[in-house]
C-alpha cells in the first residue's frame, strides 16, 4: 500500500555539510520541510536552511529539538554514535535504520555480512595484532590494504602497508581489517535508492578517479566498462540493499577486475547516503540522488533514474581547494565562455584539499564534457590567480 502523509513532512537530518546542503534544494521543490542538526550554523547546511538546530549528535537537547514534530530521521554522514540510535528507538521512524546503517559504519561487520550473502569482495582478514596481520600476508602476500573499522573517509584511516609494525599503533584501539590490494583496472560506483516498502530503483553506473585518496571526477555512465559487468554491478548494488533492508541511497563502491575469469567487479565499500559519486545525478539524470533519498526516507514512489539526455554522458569535477578566499570571487571568469557548465559551490571555509564544490557538464562527446568541466574547476580554483 501506498504511503499517505497526513501533514507537511518533515524530514530531520543529521549533519549540516554539503550533502544535507543539497538535500536542501530538492526539499525546497518537493515542498518538503528539511530540519538539519549543524555543527555551525555559517556552516554549508546552516547557510541555506532556516530549520536548521544547532548541536552535536550527542547533545540530548539538540537531539530533542531536532525529533520533536518530524516525520523520519535520516542522516548525511554515517558516524552516529549508537547510543544516540539507541535513544531515538521507537520515538521517531529512522531511515536508514541502525541495523543496516551499521553496515556503512563498521568495515568489519560490513565484510562479514557481504562474504555471508556470497557478495564479490576483496580476500579480506579480521586482525587482532601484528602477528595476525604478518600471517594474513603469508598467504595473501605483501603490501596490504588495511583499515581501521570505523571513522575512515577520503583516505583517512587507510594505509598500504609492507609490513605490521606499519600499523602497530592502529592495533591499540582494536581489531584491523586487513584485504589484500586488489590489481584493478578502474573504480565505479553503483547508485541504487529503495524505499521501506520494498521499491528500488538505480541509476547508470559510473566510474570515479581518485586524487590522493579523495574522490576528483566521475564519469556516468561508466566509460569502457562492458554492458555485462554494468549489470551485474547493479544487481549486487540492489542485492545489498534488498538484503540489508537499506533506506534511502546506498552507494556501493567496487573495483573492476579484469583477470582470466574476464572483466568482474568487487565490492570495496558502502554508504548509505548521498554519495559524491551520485553529485552527477543533479544535472544528468531525471531525479537526482537527493530527490530520491528524500523520497525513499518517506516512503514515497521514486522516481525514474534514466539520464536526462538519453545517449549523453556526465562528468563531474570536484573543486579541492582554491587560491580564492572564496572560489563564488571567479564565478564570472568561470561562466564566461562555458555555457554548459553547472556550477555548485557549498559555501565553504577554504582550506588546502578542502572539497569546495563541483561542476558538471552533460553532454554527448565525454572528452568535451570532460575538457569543460575541468576547465571550469580550473577557473574556480584559481590556477592562473595571482
Amino acid at each position: 500500500m501506498e504511503s499517505v502523509l497526513r501533514a507537511r513532512p518533515v524530514v530531520a537530518v543529521i549533519g549540516g555539510g554539503q550533502l544535507a546542503r543539497m538535500m536542501q534544494e530538492s526539499a525546497i521543490a518537493l515542498g518538503v520541510e528539511l530540519r538539519p542538526l549543524v555543527e555551525d550554523i555559517n556552516g554549508s547546511t546552516g547557510q541555506v536552511a532556516v530549520t536548521s538546530r544547532v548541536g552535536m549528535p550527542s547533545d540530548a537537547d539538540a537531539l530533542r529539538s531536532l525529533v520533536t514534530g518530524a516525520s523520519v530521521l535520516t542522516f548525511e554522514h554515517e558516524h552516529i554514535p549508537a547510543p544516540v540510535l539507541a535513544s531515538l528507538q521507537g520515538t521517531i521512524p529512522i531511515e536508514p535504520r541502525a541495523e543496516a546503517l551499521l553496515y556503512a559504519q563498521d568495515k568489519l561487520a560490513m565484510r562479514e555480512r557481504l562474504s555471508e550473502l556470497g557478495i564479490p569482495c576483496p580476500r579480506w582478514a579480521k586482525v587482532e595484532d601484528e602477528k595476525a596481520l604478518t600471517a594474513f600476508a603469508e598467504k595473501i602476500g605483501f603490501p596490504l590494504v588495511v583499515k581501521t573499522p570505523r571513522g575512515g573517509y577520503d583516505g583517512h584511516g587507510v594505509r598500504l602497508v609492507n609490513s605490521a609494525s606499519e600499523v602497530a599503533d592502529w592495533f591499540t584501539s582494536g581489531p584491523l581489517l586487513a584485504e589484500e590490494r586488489v590489481s584493478y583496472t578502474c573504480e565505479v560506483s553503483a547508485l541504487c535508492a529503495r524505499r521501506p516498502s520494498g521499491e528500488i530503483r538505480s541509476w547508470p553506473l559510473a566510474q570515479s578517479e581518485q586524487s590522493e585518496g579523495v574522490c576528483s571526477i566521475v564519469t556516468a555512465p561508466a566509460p569502457k566498462i562492458s554492458s555485462h559487468t554494468a549489470e551485474r554491478a547493479k544487481e549486487i548494488a540492489e542485492q545489498i540493499a534488498a538484503e540489508l533492508k537499506v533506506t534511502g541511497v546506498l552507494a556501493v563502491e567496487m573495483f573492476v577486475v579484469t583477470d582470466e575469469s574476464g572483466e568482474h567487479v568487487l565490492v570495496n565499500e558502502l554508504a548509505m547516503r548521498p554519495h559524491n559519486t551520485g553529485h552527477w545525478t543533479i544535472d544528468g539524470a531525471v531525479t537526482s540522488q537527493f530527490e530520491q533519498h528524500l523520497r525513499a526516507v518517506l516512503d514515497l514512489p521514486l522516481g525514474s533514474t534514466a539520464l536526462k539526455v538519453p545517449g549523453s554522458t556526465s562528468v563531474m569535477v570536484n573543486l579541492l581547494g582554491s587560491r580564492y578566499t572564496d572560489p563564488a570571487l571567479a564565478l564570472s571568469r568561470a561562466l564566461h565562455g562555458h555555457p554548459e557548465a553547472k556550477i555548485h559551490l557549498y559555501g565553504k571555509e577554504v582550506r588546502p584539499r578542502r572539497k569546495l564544490g563541483h561542476v558538471t557538464v552533460v553532454h554527448h562527446d565525454p572528452h568535451y564534457a570532460r575538457n569543460e568541466a575541468e576547465a571550469v574547476v580550473a577557473l574556480l580554483r584559481g590556477d592562473n590567480h595571482e
